[in-house]
């Protein structure tokens, strides 16, 4: 039977994502998986608990379509406690199968044919399929390395009469950097001059270290009206394959994503709803999140001391960057591959974040892990 599409496809240069096949890599060559983001121990019994007793006290059917009015409450009182933002529960929040779900209806929702979304590169891999799905023109702005920061001035200068939105995304995948006060500041500016919206991907928000504090569009007051945030319970309770998350946004922002919202998958799993509101109502339940992945940082940058391998020390997310410049310059896919297949440790090449794949020879590591894992691999990597 052919495999050729009998129709023009819409995403002709979308393959099987490099998470899938790197994992898969990793299991067929018995290698130590640290490539794709999901933690290898166990969330919490408390919430396992609560989704059981849930389902049995019969919260089973469709929940409302922007989500169930007891967990859009808990958000509300988090994001007070956490951050100090005021947001109407009842208008601004809307659950969201994923974070990547909150992503794709935002876009949808906002973009036009025709219209250029600005998307800062490196890029988490779900942004440009869904602008170019809905129609939008990409405009790919690349970091300065080696720091990875963002280039304001040039940011600025690829915005044009059709520019309609900014993607940005605070702690930031892949590279582990973040946005400081500075950045918003200079981002508001060029909202406030242009008129564009801004859809900032925040799902990392409570896993950020070295006592910096998370910059959130929703607590600055030239951002507020123009932007989405959009959150994740998978990222924050280690259970990325629940794929629950959020969106806020102004009043007006957030009809148009429930609009989108309510035909890509209506509402999202009841029970779980039920279990999250209960489980935000103790704020011990998310606010240990950097010092516990701290901690795992620090342990596998020690552990990796004696490698050669050069970090950009993460300052959120649970990846960490290194560069290889010290093992040669092969590209880093095939480094990435010869690393899972004869040395035994999984990884991610920092390339397939870029659309065309731009290759300045860094490796992403998940530290989300047991620190016996991290052991393990640092140790085999250290023996290159």
């Amino acid at each position: 039977m052919s495999t050729q599409s009998p129709f023009p496809s819409k995403l002709p240069e979308v393959g099987t994502t490099i998470f899938t096949v790197m994992s898969k890599m990793a299991l067929d060559f018995n290698a130590i998986n640290l490539s794709q983001g999901f933690p290898d121990f166990e969330i919490s019994a408390e919430l396992q608990n609560l989704v059981t007793d849930y389902m049995g006290k019969g919260h089973n059917q469709y929940a409302p379509m922007a989500g169930v009015p007891d967990l859009l409450n808990s958000i509300s009182r988090k994001l007070k406690q956490t951050h100090n933002i005021e947001v109407d529960e009842k208008n601004e929040i809307t659950i969201t199968a994923g974070a990547t779900e909150a992503l794709y209806a935002t876009i949808a929702a906002i973009v036009k044919p025709g219209d250029e979304v600005l998307v800062i590169e490196p890029a988490y891999d779900a942004y440009v399929p869904a602008v170019r799905l809905n129609g939008g023109k990409p405009v790919l702005i690349p970091m300065d390395i080696p720091d990875f920061t963002i280039n304001w001035d040039r940011v600025a200068h690829h915005i044009t009469g059709r520019t309609k939105l900014i993607i940005i995304n605070t702690p930031h995948n892949p590279t582990g950097t973040i946005l400081e006060e500075d950045d918003l500041s200079a981002l508001a500016g060029i909202v406030a001059k242009h008129g564009i919206y801004v859809l900032s991907d925040e799902v990392y928000e409570h896993i950020i270290f070295d006592g910096e504090v998370h910059q959130s569009v929703l607590k600055h007051p030239g951002l507020r009206e123009r932007s989405i945030a959009v959150y994740s319970f998978g990222k924050t309770f280690h259970a990325t394959g629940w794929k629950i998350g959020y969106s806020v946004a102004p009043p007006s922002i957030t009809r148009e994503i429930r609009k989108v919202h309510q035909f890509l998958t209506f509402s999202v799993n009841t029970p779980i709803q039920y279990a999250l509101a209960t489980f935000l109502e103790d704020k011990k339940n998310y606010e240990g999140q950097d010092r516990f992945f701290q901690q795992k940082r620090d342990y596998f940058l020690e552990q990796m001391q004696t490698s050669r391998f050069v970090p950009v020390t993460s300052k959120g997310t649970y990846f960490q960057l290194f560069s290889y410049k010290n093992y040669g310059n092969r590209p880093d896919r095939e480094m990435a591959e010869w690393l899972t297949q004869e040395i035994g440790v999984a990884s991610i090449p920092i390339s397939v974040f870029y659309q065309d794949k731009t290759d300045n020879h860094y490796l992403r590591f998940c530290f989300g892990k047991n620190d016996q894992t991290l052991k393990k691999g640092a140790e085999i990597l250290c023996r290159i």
